[in-house]
């Protein structure tokens, strides 16, 4: 694809102030530049051929592919968009590529006596394979430039890009790293929201824990917010937290802001913001707060009036099954987390499922994206036919589905019926729930759990559980019992993080205690409020159980297969790991590893280093890669109807590299 080049000069759209040729000032980035994540950025061109660069004018040029093609080439829009991905080839990834494309932000760190001193960060898009050379071309030629007084470091836009700088001397080549530049952002978008209401800051548990407990029209701030948050108007985080914990998945369900926003202390006491009625904004840019002259005219939240509904449980003779021998259609008996983990079963072991479809949507102006599938499963211009058998190859070689059984509601039921105190406490909650009388609905629910761990478990239940592990039991094996209830991974109400999960089970007696723990979590004061609130009758609340041999994780983690804060981003998967089992990554003790993974054109960034300090090594993240391109696969089989709606899983990586998927379930969006 050949076009004569456009002679260089002033641009020819009306008030299009782009420059060609020429240095840049600061006073010249500014009027020419943007706002990008909350900091002023400028996207440049360097035309190789003709020696010369051009500062777009962000406001008339969004994209540089578009300014290339049609002011510096002469080609006109659908010209371009016919061949786009070939197009896009050409600037992103060919090694003697005429154009080099980036983009400048400008930052500022403090100086050595105290005052603000600005530089700027060169990067490319994520998807740019630029090589060394490549890349030290790119950075002297804008070193010379820009201003000399204004420090310029160049950021890898990807782990490729790192990989190749490693060659490179930083005195040649001076960089920093994202996780360096964005580390110790002041305010970061977790999820994107406006919500009017009451700020309540609590500087420590201890003080949340003695207040007032926060209603629907509060916006509630803290270092660490607890998992029990009852449903408010907006979550603060005043120290770093990760998008995929269990209060932003809550506040992703429930559609309203949560952001990072570690300068709150200072705000507060400068504009007297504690107890003051706020507009509250979280968006990519910019996280806001605005104190409001007077108290708004609220109305009660929609979800007050909202009645979820759920399918009536099966309690029929529904035996205790073996997770590979179920499907997602056996949710009514054994619950969505169980019958999804029966079905991953299904996916890796028949292999007949067609996992390309997020791929074969339309995207314009692009008709699918099975080119670039063919590219990421190393299939190039293979049939349809090849991709879904390639697809299914490469996820059954990725990840691995838990062995283990599923306890099927009919035990539950078996276990409440044998009580008759049992009935007579869960009456009580009923009629208390019924009559809105809920100053005595937590003292109800603790009661019931109590009894519930007090009751002896009938016999038939007892030997239908230990029947079903008998090897597991044997021999002391350490296992896991897992919650699998009907009432989450509902449209409108995940419930991620309200049912218990016990991971330390050994022998017989600890087995029956667990099970009991995550039957008794069904009736906690949090999870029978929240889905009382949500219009779920706990008449049709029941609980399946899942039991597996515990699998040592070196890595364990979580991905959602989406970019949870910048939603209409569909090429990338976010990762979260730390060492250990998944669960430390959700419940907020320790900030995890954070990765984006590019499953369209490939390639992978860190977001964060977290806790560790330090990244994972090269090869740990590649593979982390190809775990998160398997869930971008499996997403087409499992999303309801939609191949774009979102997935969450946890894994876990054994010490030999292995992947375990433990939970698959819909990503509240």
């Amino acid at each position: 694809m050949t076009h004569a080049p456009r002679a260089a000069g002033v641009p020819d759209v009306a008030g299009d102030r782009t420059v060609v040729g020429g240095n840049l000032s600061l006073p010249l980035f500014r009027a020419l530049s943007g706002v990008l994540a909350g900091h002023p950025y400028l996207k440049v061109v360097v035309d190789r051929a003709e020696d010369s660069w051009h500062l777009l004018d962000t406001r008339v040029h969004p994209f540089h592919v578009d300014y290339i093609a049609t002011r510096i080439l002469g080609m006109r829009p659908d010209e371009l968009d016919k061949d786009l991905d070939a197009f896009n080839a050409s600037v992103y990834m060919a090694p003697d590529r005429r154009f080099l494309l980036g983009v400048l932000s400008l930052h500022s760190d403090e100086d050595t006596d105290g005052s603000e001193r600005p530089f700027l960060v060169l990067e490319t898009t994520e998807a740019d394979t630029m090589h060394a050379a490549l890349l030290e071309e790119f950075y002297h030629y804008v070193r010379t430039r820009v201003d000399g007084r204004l420090p310029l470091l160049l950021k890898p836009a990807n782990h490729g890009q790192e990989h190749e700088l490693a060659s490179v001397s930083e005195a040649r080549v001076p960089r920093i790293l994202s996780q360096e530049l964005f580390g110790n952002r002041i305010r970061t978008c977790l999820n994107p929201g406006v919500a009017e209401g009451r700020l309540r800051y609590f500087r420590s548990p201890e003080e949340y824990r003695a207040a007032a407990q926060p209603g629907w029209a509060d916006i509630v701030a803290m270092s660490c917010l607890p998992d029990d948050i009852p449903r408010v108007a907006g979550f603060i985080n005043t120290a770093p937290t990760t998008p995929l914990s269990h209060t932003n998945v809550l506040a992703s369900g429930w559609g309203i802001p949560n952001a990072i926003v570690r300068d709150l202390d200072a705000l507060v006491r400068r504009e007297g913001l504690d107890g003051a009625w706020v507009r509250y904004r979280v968006c990519e840019d910019a996280v806001t707060l605005e104190r409001l002259s007077s108290a708004p005219v609220l109305e009660r939240p929609v979800w007050h009036q909202q009645r979820i509904r759920i399918d009536a449980p099966l309690l029929d003779e529904a035996p205790v099954m073996a997770l590979h021998r179920l499907r997602r259609s056996d949710r009514d008996s054994y619950g969505t987390k169980a019958a999804n983990l029966g079905e991953l079963h299904h996916v890796l072991d028949s292999r007949t499922a067609d996992l390309t479809a997020f791929y074969a949507r339309p995207r314009p102006p692009r008709p699918d994206l099975l080119t670039h599938l063919a590219l990421r499963l190393g299939e190039p211009g293979a049939p349809v036919e090849r991709l879904q058998a390639a697809a299914a190859e490469r996820v059954a070689g990725t990840v691995r589905a838990p062995e283990g059984v599923a306890l099927p509601f009919r035990l539950h039921h078996l276990f409440l019926t044998s009580s008759a105190a049992l009935q007579q406490g869960i009456g009580k909650l009923k009629m208390a729930l019924e009559l809105e009388a809920l100053d005595v609905i937590d003292s109800l629910c603790l009661d019931l759990q109590r009894l519930m761990h007090s009751t002896p478990i009938p016999d038939e239940v007892a030997r239908a559980v230990t029947g079903a592990v008998p090897g597991l039991l044997a021999d002391g094996r350490r296992l896991v019992v897992r919650s699998s209830s009907n009432a989450e991974d509902l449209p409108g109400f995940s419930a991620a993080g309200i049912y218990d999960s016990v991971t330390t089970v050994r022998g017989e007696e600890q087995l029956m205690d667990a099970v009991r723990q995550v039957w008794a979590s069904l009736l906690s004061p949090r999870s029978v409020r929240l889905r009382h609130e949500a219009g779920i009758v706990l008449d049709d609340t029941y609980m399946g159980v899942i039991i597996q041999e515990y699998v040592p994780a070196g890595l364990g983690g979580v991905l959602v297969t989406c970019n949870p804060t910048r939603r209409e981003d569909f090429r990338n998967v976010y990762l979260n790991c730390t060492t250990g089992s998944p669960e430390r990554v959700v419940d907020g003790r320790v900030l995890p590893h954070q990765y984006l993974y590019n499953t369209v054109e490939g390639g992978g960034r860190t977001v964060d280093v977290g806790s560790a300090g330090e990244d994972l090594p090269a090869d740990t993240r590649t593979s982390l890669g190809e775990l998160a391109l398997a869930g971008r696969l499996l997403q087409s089989h499992f999303s309801a109807g939609d191949p774009d709606d979102a997935l969450d899983i946890e894994w876990l990586m054994t010490a030999e590299g292995a992947f375990h998927l433990v939970q698959i379930r819909p990503y509240a969006r």
